[in-house]
């Protein structure tokens, strides 16, 4: 039977408010302000352990490097790491944001997953992301492809594909674009790619859109994905403008469900109808409009961004930021639609604040990964969350982590030999082996 696992970001020491995400409201509203990389990372556990407590699969991926060194070199500074460190913060303080930048923490983002199901050779397909629109995000391919490659080591059940060409007509932004419906947990399902890019329209707006069709297409290929249950569709051109980066900002789905905004698709009836002829029935639809919650409200809370799960005695949990229950409007539509004899059956609500002051909410920071019994049992055993695990981890962040960290704090050289030192240690008791390039060149 195929269970849909998550397997979230762990948060890197090196969060901080950079302000990097172009047309990311959030992110930008923070920039400077000071962060709590410790609180962070202890958010993040926390709402890990919450969904293991609910008796979902839950799993652990890796932070990524941070500063990154290679890169401050690759854009023309030179020394010893120390005075590389001090010309960007000087020179080029934007570019040391970037190299320092925690955004591998929101790993729907990583990679685009496959079912088993859904692919040719009846494998899981990974492809990681190659985030070319943003510079900072782009830094993390590589990286992100041998964590995955160290997670899901078994050849036998994980195919893991190469990243797109590093083009901008190319631009893959990973899972935050993809959903896969279904209608059980045994067959082909049918998989949704939302893009906000096509070559052949106006991409003129407030905000660039980060997702192209073509690059759909190709993961899609690459995969090897029935045409017949692939769908393609156009995010509304008004909610990229009003800040809606990705799609899983304003529509989420899980099985045969979806929670979307008015606003979400380009041509709503289209993408409904078509998902519902592809699955054979009808979608299980929540539609929420601009009169009940406005794009701005659904922006600020991140609602969209939740995540649906069903539980193991088969009710349907919807989990959400601690934001959400703070707007009226939004809380008001979470309780109506619990309250219909709809999809939803209950609410959970998680503080991750730290992640969402800088763009980022509950859905952002977990992976999707369907696996059936074979494939869970092939899993890197040490990257799923138990208890034992959750306890080791905070033991390590409180070793690790500050808990207050500014940009020029990124320039000191003996934060970079601190994160070092936590991160070897980390692949250790993750069980990863030698993930990172420092620890390749050591």
């Amino acid at each position: 039977m195929l269970v849909e696992t998550n397997f979230d970001g762990l948060v890197g020491p090196s969060h901080h408010f950079g302000g990097l995400g172009v047309g990311n409201l959030a992110s930008q509203a923070n920039k400077a302000q000071s962060s709590n990389p410790r609180e962070a990372a202890l958010q993040g556990l926390d709402k890990m352990a919450g969904l293991a407590a609910l008796g979902l699969h839950q799993g652990v991926l890796p932070p990524q490097a941070r500063p990154d060194l290679d890169f401050l070199r690759r854009v023309g500074f030179s020394g010893t790491d120390a005075k590389v460190l001090a010309q960007a913060l000087r020179d080029a303080p934007g570019l040391l944001s970037a190299a320092g930048s925690a955004a591998s923490m929101w790993s729907a983002n990583a990679a685009t997953v496959s079912a088993s199901p859904d692919t040719w050779d009846s494998r899981v397909h990974i492809t990681p992301a190659n985030l070319v629109s943003q510079t900072h995000r782009s830094l993390e391919t590589a990286t992100t492809a041998a964590a995955l490659k160290a997670t899901f080591r078994s050849e036998r059940y994980f195919a893991h594909h190469p990243a797109l060409p590093a083009s901008s007509q190319l631009a893959d932004e990973g899972a935050a674009n993809h959903t896969r419906f279904s209608v059980d947990d045994h067959t082909c399902g049918v998989n949704l790619f939302v893009y906000g890019a096509d070559l052949k329209a106006d991409g003129a707006g407030r905000f660039p859109a980060r997702q192209t069709r073509l690059a759909s297409e190709a993961v899609a290929r690459q995969h090897r994905l029935r045409s017949d249950r692939t769908l393609f569709a156009a995010q509304h051109p008004e909610a990229i403008s009003a800040g809606v980066f990705h799609n899983d900002v304003i529509a989420v789905g899980h099985r045969n469900m979806l929670l979307y905004h008015e606003m979400a698709f380009a041509q709503e009836a289209t993408v409904v109808d078509s998902l519902a002829h592809a699955l054979g029935e009808p979608l299980r639809t929540v539609r929420i409009t601009q009169a009940e919650v406005s794009l701005d409200a659904a922006i600020q809370s991140y609602l969209f961004n939740s995540q649906i799960v069903t539980l193991p005695d088969g009710r349907t949990q919807l989990i959400v930021a601690k934001d959400c229950e703070e707007n009226p409007a939004v809380w008001a539509r979470i309780n109506a639609m619990i309250e219909d004899d709809g999809p939803i059956d209950a609410v959970t609500v998680f503080d991750v604040r730290q992640s969402m002051r800088n763009g980022g909410g509950p859905a952002c920071l977990r992976l999707r990964v369907p696996l059936n019994d074979d494939e869970r049992a092939a899993v890197n055993p040490d990257s799923w969350f138990t208890p034992e695990l959750h306890k080791a981890l905070k033991a390590w962040v409180d070793a690790h982590y500050r808990d207050r960290l500014q940009l020029a704090d990124l320039a000191d050289p003996a934060f970079v030999t601190e994160v070092r030192e936590a991160l070897d240690r980390l692949t250790v008791v993750l069980g990863l082996g030698s993930i990172y390039p420092f620890q390749q060149t050591a």
